[in-house]
């Protein structure tokens, strides 16, 4: 059952009643980045350190889907062919017991991709890799029909959602307990749209004015303001056919999506980000994926020296378990930056 010690939870008790399984490690870090290119504040919260096994947002989402799951259960999910959703859902539904079939489509690569392709790859039943999303999303329907559970693509359902919720009123308390000022911006990438929606929802739970930017790494067609808000007020509806309270709703103004770090295709690297992703392994330690989280703390860092007063990057990706040849393999195809490049683009 649902901890009764998240800030969720005891905000709506009755959410307790719902299934879940404890898969991370709560609340995760705080952060504050340093450096004199910065004209406001810039914070990173950690949430590639959610947990022990595999780390990162999905963490949240999966706590709620597999909740109700037990071991010889079996589970259907879709993704690009470097998801990290996919990797997720694989790696944690096996430490249950709980076998995966992924149906995955290629996209635009690069090393960390292949590498989270690779081991995604060998824990999931289902290994064929679609041409297009359509032969993807094709293959996991008749997957389906075995009895298998659903999880769409991102874990982004109202109940994946919820923990990301959770996630936001727990930012709220570290706030309140002064680990970090309230923040203005929390800048989160933007796929499927979950991670982005339930934090939208939850600050508007806990009354924070603050702005969620969603650094766009789809195609307009799945990553956009419209989708963020429905998933967040679907979320909202969700909680109150659950509870029968009362849920504010995520004003339109609250949601900004930024399409300048969207490098033209899903996965296709943004070339700015390398010298950003190589700033922040040298001064957080953070190692960052071309995908979503270089191009999502390009924006953070972007705001930042812009003056925006606080912002927050929201730290999705777990690379701890990346080799060292992997991650120089990735630092060679984006490139090591030049010391004036230092200097021009800081930390």
């Amino acid at each position: 059952m649902a901890d009764s010690t998240l800030p969720l939870v005891r905000r709506f008790p009755a959410l307790g009643r719902i299934p879940r399984v404890a898969l991370g490690t709560f609340p995760t870090p705080l952060e504050r980045v340093r450096h004199a290119s910065l004209a406001g504040e810039l914070w990173v919260k950690r949430d590639d350190l959610s947990a022990t096994l595999l780390g990162g947002n999905k963490v949240r989402a999966l706590e709620w889907l597999l909740g109700d799951l037990r071991a010889g259960d079996t589970v259907v999910t879709i993704g690009g062919e470097g998801s990290t959703h996919v990797l997720a859902t694989a790696e944690h539904a096996a430490a249950l017991g709980i076998r995966t079939h992924a149906a995955r489509w290629r996209h635009d690569m690069h090393p960390v991709a292949h590498a989270v392709g690779a081991r995604a790859g060998a824990l999931v039943a289902t290994r064929a890799i679609h041409r297009t999303p359509a032969g993807a999303i094709f293959r996991a329907w008749r997957l389906q029909l075995g009895g298998a559970r659903w999880i769409p693509g991102g874990g982004t359902t109202p109940l994946g959602i919820l923990g990301h919720v959770n996630a936001a009123l727990e930012l709220a308390e570290q706030a309140a307990a002064g680990e970090m000022p309230a923040p203005s911006a929390i800048v989160v990438p933007l796929g499927t749209g979950g991670t982005a929606a339930g934090i939208a929802l939850g600050l508007a739970i806990a009354g924070l004015d603050c702005t969620v930017v969603c650094a766009r790494v789809a195609p307009r067609i799945v990553a956009n303001a419209w989708r963020v808000r429905a998933l967040a007020n679907a979320t909202a509806r969700f909680i109150e056919r659950r509870t029968g309270e009362r849920v504010p709703r995520v004003p339109g103004a609250r949601i900004r999506v930024t399409h300048a770090v969207y490098g033209g295709a899903y996965g296709r690297p943004l070339v700015a980000a390398g010298d950003w992703a190589a700033a922040a392994r040298e001064t957080l330690g953070l190692t960052l994926d071309d995908t979503y989280s270089a191009k999502a703390f390009a924006a953070a860092l972007d705001l930042a020296r812009a003056g925006e007063p606080v912002t927050l990057f929201w730290s999705t990706f777990d690379a701890r378990w990346l080799s060292t040849a992997a991650v120089g393999r990735r630092l060679s195809a984006v490139g090591e930056p030049t010391s004036s490049s230092r200097n021009a683009n800081g930390v």
